[in-house]
Order: C-alpha cells, then sequence, then structure tokens
C-alpha cells in the first residue's frame, strides 16, 4: 500500500483528500504545517508528498527545496495543490522541485489520476500494477510470482525485493539503496542482510530457471536483468 503524506493546513481539504486516498487504496499521514510535514518525513520517508504552498512556519516551496536538496529526500515525488494559479507561481512551484502543480478548486478524481501517473514514473514499486520483466510475472494485488504459468513461492521480504527490482530492471542498486526502497529507511538493518535474502530469492527463482536475472555488480550492488543470456541457465 502506498503512502502518501498529505500537507494541507485546511482541515476541510485535507479530510476531503485523505477520504478519497484512502477509498482508492492508499495509506494518508496527515501534517498540517511545514514543522508537522518535516517530522513526518523524518520518520518514515513516504511513497508521495502533496504539498500545500501556503503553510504555517515556511512555505510548500521552501519545503520543496529542501526536500530535493537533501540527498535522502532529493528523489520524493512531490505534487503541489495550491490555490496560487498565476503562471509564474506554477513555474516557481516546479523549479523548486515539484514533479507537478494542481491549483484550487481541484477535482478529486483528477489528483488521484495525476499521483498515480507520478507514481508510474518516480515510484512504480508504490503501484498495485501487475508487472512482468522477460518471462516473469509479478502481481502485487494477488502476491503472485510466476513464469509461464508455473508459481514462484516467496517470502514477503522476497517479494518486495522482486517486486523493486522488477519495477526498476537494467539498474544497478547498492544495499544501502534497496534497505531504504524496500525495507524503509526508518528501519536498522546491517547492509550485509541484503545479501542473505537476495540468495533466498536466487533460490526460489532457480525453480522456474530465472536465477541468474538477478545479477551482481562487483563493488556497487545488483541488478535485474531480462538478457536472453541471463535465462539460459
Amino acid at each position: 500500500m502506498s503512502r502518501i503524506l498529505v500537507v494541507e493546513d485546511e482541515s476541510a481539504i485535507a479530510e476531503l483528500i485523505s477520504i478519497n486516498l484512502r477509498h482508492a487504496g492508499f495509506e494518508v499521514t496527515l501534517a498540517a504545517s511545514a514543522n508537522a510535514a518535516q517530522y513526518e518525513v523524518d520518520r518514515v520517508l513516504p511513497d508521495l508528498v502533496v504539498l500545500d504552498w501556503m503553510l504555517p512556519g515556511q512555505s510548500g516551496v521552501a519545503l520543496a527545496r529542501q526536500w530535493r536538496g537533501a540527498a535522502r529526500t532529493k528523489e520524493l515525488p512531490i505534487i503541489m495543490l495550491t490555490a496560487r494559479a498565476e503562471e509564474g507561481d506554477k513555474i516557481a512551484g516546479l523549479d523548486a522541485g515539484a514533479d507537478d502543480y494542481i491549483t484550487k478548486p481541484f477535482s478529486t478524481n483528477e489528483l488521484l489520476a495525476r499521483i498515480r501517473a507520478v507514481l508510474r514514473r518516480k515510484a512504480p514499486e508504490a503501484l498495485d500494477s501487475a508487472v512482468e520483466v522477460g518471462p516473469l510475472l509479478l502481481d502485487p494485488g494477488t502476491r503472485r510470482v510466476s513464469r509461464d504459468g508455473m508459481e514462484v513461492k516467496l517470502g514477503p521480504t522476497e517479494f518486495r525485493l522482486l517486486h523493486f527490482l522488477m519495477t526498476h530492471p537494467e539498474r544497478v542498486h547498492s544495499r544501502s539503496q534497496l534497505l531504504d526502497r524496500v525495507w524503509g529507511d526508518h528501519v536498522f538493518i546491517e547492509e550485509r542482510t541484503i545479501d542473505v535474502h537476495v540468495k533466498r530469492l536466487r533460490e526460489a527463482l532457480e525453480r522456474v530457471q530465472c536465477a541468474r536475472m538477478i545479477e551482481t555488480v562487483r563493488g556497487a550492488g545488483y541488478r535485474l536483468t531480462q538478457q536472453s543470456s541471463a535465462l539460459s541457465a
């Protein structure tokens, strides 16, 4: 379930957004000020932030710029939702780091569609759509992985790890990146724990001749590939 942080100081609007997001299957956290928003981001990194411009303490634009300048939050998906509708405001919001900009009054259906669109671009693992890479098919809705109809039995951690790798194929991910994106940066475990779960995942995929899809890149991390050479085992 995707975690959405809604930063909005008008309680009626915040509640409207929250109800619609929860109905659509998202986990929602509310923050009514910049300080509260920063606290929530420090506590658990959300999958996406819906951010108002005018907030108590600090503007949403300043907050977005602050997040873009920090290593931990520089890739955090941000949608600005504000009454400031002038072209210059939109440019300022997008230049500050927002991935999308919506003006009030707004359609909740459009907001949901834009949230899904941003997540598809920046955090596809946060969505529940089925993913197919090479011969492997992963369905988050049913929590099943299969190859040509043959099901692969995975534990919950290995499932999340494979889901992330399949939604970011052909890219090298360091152990620290995998810890942040799969386990969450609020969980403190040794980086070498990754190796144990990758080994378990490979053992499970070996039953359908897909273990070699997960490559170790020496000194860098792990990568999931769909190249035919990786499937010849």
